[in-house]
């Protein structure tokens, strides 16, 4: 259970940036394992979209979060960084909401302090629970941590920069108490410009996480040098294999309706072209075969011998 997250804090502890792809199931994340990160990130906001067709505000379920957490997590090679929304209810639910990320086996989360139903951090009409109550979830969370998985990452983020009423001292303010509290992270949704960058960097006193979102957001494009100058040892970009998959998806499905044939020969040209292998290969069968040459009976794979279809040996 704490294999990843003793690589995560590892890779934390040293001189480079921790860049994070964001992912929303185990497909894409073995894409993204294929390239080759250090650690991969799971989006709520695409987890919703792709396990229930609804938005990010509050109608994917904690269960089916941690499902798709644990079944990415045991598809790839790196550690973890989940998305475990506002904890799904007060402090007394954020403790079995990290003790089943915990089991899940994902080497960090991270837990807002929105209110419930709570959406998107960067969607208006966000909002905040109290500052002590807020304090509350992460320390119950800090303590479960503490007690099942010492190496587990625990990210604490505040959405009060992005309330009706909410400003960046309130932000920064909920930050450090949150790393006060037992964060090993501290994550300030909503920036709006750099020199909000500049004091988070400044006058958070811990570890910071930047949520790099691009256009769908309120955060600015900045490069990944000055964010590192600034303080921010981790960047996620959440959205990115989900914006990636709609577009390819529709580019390719647009072409089908119009001549589905040639729009079938260029899809497989697109993927014989990428340096993953086959189809097959990519999703393990190769892996099967070495499972069924170790475990199952000889005559077992006498199947293979004259049978029909493209080789999976």
């Amino acid at each position: 259970m704490t294999e990843y997250g003793r690589q995560l804090r590892k890779q934390l502890d040293g001189d480079d940036q921790l860049v994070c792809p964001g992912v929303h199931d185990p497909l894409t994340a073995a894409v993204a394992d294929t390239v080759g990160f250090d650690a991969i990130y799971m989006t709520g906001y695409g987890t919703s979209l792709s396990a229930t067709g609804y938005p990010d505000a509050g109608f994917i379920t904690m269960p089916e979060m941690i499902s798709n957490a644990a079944n990415i997590q045991e598809r790839i090679s790196v550690p973890l960084v989940a998305d475990a929304d506002n904890g799904y209810g007060n402090a007394t639910n954020v403790v079995r909401t990290v003790r089943e990320y915990i089991k899940a086996g994902v080497g960090a989360i991270h837990i807002e302090d929105q209110t419930f139903p709570k959406r998107c951090g960067h969607t208006e009409g966000r909002q905040v629970i109290p500052r002590e109550e807020a304090v509350g979830k992460i320390q119950a969370a800090a303590e479960v941590r503490t007690e099942r998985a010492e190496e587990f990452v625990l990210i604490a983020r505040t959405d009060a920069r992005g309330t009706g009423d909410g400003s960046l001292e309130e932000a920064i303010i909920r930050a450090n108490a949150f790393l006060d509290a037992g964060a090993d992270v501290a994550f300030v949704e909503g920036p709006t410009d750099e020199s909000e960058l500049q004091r988070i960097g400044a006058e958070v006193e811990g570890p910071l996480l930047y949520n790099f979102v691009g256009d769908l957001g309120t955060s600015p494009y900045v490069d990944l040098g000055t964010l590192e100058e600034l303080g921010f040892e981790m960047v996620i970009f959440p959205i990115a294999a989900t914006l990636a998959t709609i577009a390819s998806v529709h580019q390719n499905l647009q072409a089908f309706a119009e001549d589905p044939v040639d729009a079938m020969r260029q899809i497989d040209t697109q993927f014989n072209e990428q340096d993953i292998g086959s189809l097959h290969e990519f999703s393990g069968f190769p892996e099967v075969i070495e499972w069924e040459q170790r475990y199952l009976p000889d005559e077992d794979r006498e199947k293979y011998e004259g049978s029909l279809g493209d080789s999976i040996q």
